[in-house]
């Protein structure tokens, strides 16, 4: 396993699109496992692949409850409520604000095993699985700030280019 170099706002992988996983073979376990050490190494709970420089619809999160989850290919199919809770991105470092997020969602993707599996999450795991989905979408959680929360960080974020 190795630690990836991590990618940081104003790095244009983090602004593409990632490509569907077209199979889980050993490039993407080997993937997965140098993301989840990557993971641990920055002191994050989630970690999308464009944030280690990899455009493909892979994320790793680790909960306290289940362990590590890892979506390949994840699709939100369903939404629920709304909270509005603090974010902070590895990509995006020491930059912290409120986002609204749907309360519970519910999600399809692959495992490891190629299965098709469906979850469903609310409080802190939706916002986490949200968050990282958007990273597979060209999306960092700033962007889902007022055009005034922006200005107010746009100092923070020249420096971090």
């Amino acid at each position: 396993m190795a630690i990836l170099k991590l990618h940081k706002y104003g790095s244009p992988v983090l602004r593409e699109k990632a490509m569907q996983v077209a199979k889980v073979d050993n490039e993407i376990r080997e993937l997965v496992e140098n993301m989840i050490e990557t993971m641990y190494a920055e002191g994050g709970v989630g970690l999308a692949a464009p944030q280690v420089g990899v455009s493909k619809k892979v994320i790793v999160i680790d909960t306290e409850e289940k362990g590590i989850i890892v979506l390949i290919n994840p699709v939100i199919i369903k939404r629920e409520g709304e909270s509005k809770e603090e974010e902070g991105c590895l990509s995006v470092p020491g930059v912290y604000s409120p986002v609204r997020r749907s309360y519970s969602i519910t999600v399809e993707a692959l495992d490891l095993d190629e299965n098709k599996i469906r979850i469903t999450q609310e409080g802190f795991l939706a916002i986490a699985l949200q968050h990282e989905i958007d990273h597979l979408e060209g999306y960092l959680f700033i962007d889902r700030l007022s055009p005034a929360k922006r200005l107010m960080i746009k100092d923070k974020l020249k420096e971090i280019e």
